[in-house]
């Protein structure tokens, strides 16, 4: 098989060569990856309309069939490759599901629904059958979202409203337990952990990407000294936020993983699980800069700040939960940071944008300058 890996079916542990292999994300992979940045965008989209509490759950319900898309495809792609021409073909063909699924996202619950679950369940059964019919049994996470979670988003999708919003919901559930239900089964496979690791951190790239958008996505014709202190004040949050997770984390992801006897907890708790967290953290978070960025000299209250503050303080308290279940230490520095951002959300619902999103920057900047001293001056003395 390529790469070194002897089975083209994850769960197979025939073969399965141990030693970890050198490998680099593929172009097929990474324009794989494009069809996600609609996606995200979609996704954002659907929060701004709604971010109460309500709208914000329909936004990750909907989301996650998305992103579990996503992580099947590429931990599949982690045991098989990307560079055969056939394993290219089903690569395109789950990415222009996606496509489809990128197009519906933003009327999911309205005439759109059918399209939307009609999608995902194609694009999990280009993936899926042929590993149901390999290893003729329905006990991977693929097999259960073809013959289970698939239909009954299809179902959903015939209902109304309610009833939509639960059995979808539902859905989600299903699909996001499946790992833990099946890690035994799953505990014999070997992942190569440069590679997957490296797919991880490029999707919270893409949804960095979408933060991006946010801060420049203001009319030139708006451009004033409020706007554009406000866009260098975004920036250098933006900036913050991508050094959390690479400056330390996403390597300590990686040296783990491939130490790892058994992969299969660390793969599901801190990629699949904790970058849900994540990116749908980044995703809350680029909702609220752009509508700061509008309105600097104005108090954004409530809701909006929320989405700021909210976001930052969960993207943070994701890195506790990512740290335990690697090395089962607990990251004060970060659990820190976001009991302060929460802290802060009642002053900060009540001042100008660009006084929020400038304290909300000063406590990022703070935990990368903290964490930097602590590991590189004081470990070193």
């Amino acid at each position: 098989m390529a790469d070194g890996v002897t089975s083209d079916v994850p769960g197979e542990s025939r073969g399965v060569v141990r030693a970890e292999q050198e490998r680099r994300v593929s172009w097929a992979e990474l324009f794989f990856d494009l069809v996600f940045v609609v996606a995200v965008t979609r996704t954002s989209t659907l929060i701004a309309t709604d971010s109460g509490p309500a709208g914000l759950l329909r936004a990750l319900i909907v989301f996650v069939p998305v992103y579990w898309m996503w992580v099947g495809t590429a931990i599949h792609t982690n045991q098989t490759g990307a560079e055969r021409p056939a394993h290219r073909v089903r690569l395109f063909a789950i990415a222009l599901s996606a496509v489809f699924m990128a197009i519906a996202l933003p009327g999911a619950y309205g005439d759109r629904a059918l399209v939307f679950a009609l999608s995902y369940w194609a694009g999990r059964a280009v993936l899926g059958i042929p590993i149901v019919l390999a290893t003729r049994g329905m006990r991977t996470p693929y097999g259960v979202s073809v013959v289970l979670t698939g239909p009954l988003l299809v179902i959903g999708a015939l209902l109304d409203m309610l009833a939509r919003e639960v059995v979808w919901g539902i859905v989600a559930l299903i699909d996001l337990s499946t790992p833990w239900v099946l890690g035994r089964i799953l505990s014999s496979v070997h992942y190569l952990a440069g590679h997957l690791v490296e797919r991880f951190g490029l999707f919270v790239l893409i949804a960095l990407g979408e933060s991006m958008v946010a801060v420049a996505s203001v009319p030139f014709e708006h451009l004033n000294v409020p706007v554009g202190s406000a866009i260098v004040v975004a920036f250098v949050l933006v900036s913050g936020i991508w050094w959390v997770y690479f400056h330390y984390a996403n390597s300590r992801m990686e040296t783990t993983l491939a130490a790892a006897p058994t992969q299969i907890a660390l793969v599901r708790n801190v990629l699949s699980y904790g970058h849900l967290s994540l990116i749908a953290s980044i995703m809350v978070i680029a909702v609220g800069l752009q509508r700061a960025i509008a309105r600097p000299a104005e108090t954004l209250g409530w809701a909006s700040t929320g989405l700021l503050y909210g976001g930052t303080a969960a993207y943070c308290a994701t890195f506790v939960f990512t740290r335990w279940r690697m090395i089962g230490r607990v990251s004060w520095t970060r659990g820190s940071a976001a009991v302060v951002v929460l802290a802060l959300l009642p002053i900060a619902s009540n001042l100008p944008a660009l006084a929020s999103l400038a304290i909300l920057a000063v406590v990022i900047v703070a935990l990368n300058v903290g964490e930097w001293y602590k590991t590189e001056i004081l470990q070193r003395r």
